[in-house]
């Protein structure tokens, strides 16, 4: 890297060039003491001087670049959005081996710049391990995906295990709106990067930023035993082996083995088969198919009495150990209610213990948040109004 940038500071056509028409003082090709002419023997100096002048001016540029961008940045992993594919370099490795927990678990999210910033969602989302019930290890075994440079400074900042993953000629810095373009790349990229990390050897429980973390489902034993693939629902309906059931993408749990690896590399290859569709939409699809039965993936949904959200809450605070900010349109809209629901449990934290086992009150949301607010990506020009605004 060090030689690409010098040479951009010393291009050596162009230094060239310049030696080249340089005037000359003696316009005779004198014999120099070394038996070459004084034109040559200007030349040279010349050329010498210039490339002095070049590493003067360029040695001190290429230490202020080095000291601006953290070391870790120089080698990202770049998910090409021409080739489909990621090219996973050794930083991810290392994240990974330092935050996983004996039976390589990681806990998983992505970040961009709109929740890094402070008081936005990561902030709230890392609150959440602190109140919350056995969660304040958790962040130990968590791994924060960057998605643009901001969003990776700011991890560094506030939190050990911290990887850079960039898509090129994609910025992913501001709120991508629901089944926009760059939503759909997200969503498509996290689930190719989710297979890497499988065919890495690591689980994984997955979790959008916008999900609080209340108790510890580890300890609380909320996942169930000898499942490849647990995940959360919008709507729950009673039967966690029921495929009717309406899957989130935005919490999952995956055990590493030859069937989940299978099943999201066929998770992922039939995005081609229904273009302009999400992740989730897809599954909705594919998990009635017979190709997907013949994987042979145990499947499970997770009750939303334990994994709730927006959509639908959890409503009893004894037994809840994540909700979820789903169902919900907008950035601040989406911030008032994962304040509200920090509050509230908060409030419920701070009860006796006898008055929390007899505790009848659910969440005061959603507020802002429903699902009359909810409604697909607004266009680059309603986007920038509704900014102004």
């Amino acid at each position: 890297m060090y030689k690409k940038i010098l040479s951009t500071v010393i291009p050596p056509s162009s230094t060239a060039a310049s030696t080249e028409t340089l005037p000359m003082k003696t316009t005779t090709d004198s014999p120099s003491p070394s038996g070459g002419s004084y034109t040559d023997m200007f030349r040279r100096r010349n050329l010498t001087i210039t490339l002095l002048v070049g590493v003067v001016i360029g040695l001190p540029c290429l230490i202020y670049f080095n000291d601006m961008i953290p070391s870790q940045l120089l080698s990202l992993s770049f998910y090409d959005s021409s080739s489909n594919s990621i090219k996973v370099d050794a930083r991810l490795k290392e994240v990974l081996e330092k935050a996983a927990m004996k039976d390589k678990t990681v806990i998983l999210t992505t970040l961009n710049e709109a929740w890094a910033t402070p008081n936005s969602v990561f902030d709230l989302f890392l609150e959440s391990f602190r109140i919350g019930e056995r969660t304040q290890n958790l962040t130990s075994n968590l791994v924060i995906i960057a998605l643009d440079g901001k969003a990776y400074k700011r991890c560094m900042e506030i939190h050990p295990h911290c990887y850079a993953l960039t898509t090129s000629g994609i910025d992913f810095s501001e709120e991508a709106y629901f089944m926009s373009a760059d939503y759909l790349v997200m969503m498509w990229r996290r689930i190719d990067f989710l297979r890497t990390v499988l065919e890495m050897g690591y689980n994984f429980v997955f979790t959008d930023a916008d999900i609080m973390w209340f108790r510890n489902p580890f300890d609380f034993n909320r996942f169930y035993n000898g499942s490849d693939f647990q995940i959360a629902c919008d709507w729950y309906n009673g039967n966690s082996r029921d495929v009717n059931n309406s899957p989130n993408g935005g919490f999952t749990y995956v055990r590493s083995n030859e069937r989940t690896k299978k099943f999201y590399k066929y998770w992922y290859e039939a995005r081609q088969s229904h273009p302009g569709k999400h992740d989730q939409d897809v599954l909705n699809i594919i998990k009635h198919k017979r190709s997907f039965r013949n994987i042979g993936l145990k499947i499970r949904f997770l009750n939303t009495a334990y994994f709730g959200g927006l959509c639908e809450p959890s409503r009893n605070l004894n037994e809840v150990c994540t909700m979820h900010a789903n169902c919900c349109f907008g950035l601040d809209n989406k911030l008032n209610d994962l304040n509200v629901m920090l509050n509230d449990w908060r409030r419920f934290m701070a009860l006796p213990e006898d008055s929390k086992k007899s505790w009848k009150k659910s969440w005061n949301v959603p507020q802002n948040c429903s699902l009359g607010n909810f409604h697909p990506h607004p266009s680059k020009k309603d986007a920038k109004q509704e900014k102004i605004v």
